[in-house]
């Protein structure tokens, strides 16, 4: 994995997450999910890209919060939808 600077870093915040049960949307409409990514802007739980609703890219997109992170246990990587790289 290579990790690159990222202006979007900036965004970063400490965040606790909103829904930390699951995806914010899926668990509003009862959908699956396969993994989840917590927004470090806002705290906002989504589903992943392999998801059916890809609900944590919907929500970088709609509000412009660039940097995720990986919600799953043992996983502590960041992701910007931005630059679609790692950071």
């Amino acid at each position: 994995m290579t990790l690159h600077a990222d202006p979007h870093l900036a965004f970063v915040r400490p965040v606790q997450p909103l829904t930390p049960e699951g995806c914010q949307e899926c668990l509003k409409i009862g959908s699956p999910w396969v993994h989840l990514r917590l927004c470090l802007t806002c705290g906002h739980v989504g589903c992943c890209d392999s998801s059916p609703n890809k609900h944590a890219r919907k929500h970088a997109a709609a509000v412009a919060h660039p940097i995720v992170q990986s919600f799953q246990p043992g996983e502590d990587w960041r992701w910007c939808f931005v630059h679609e790289a790692f950071v």
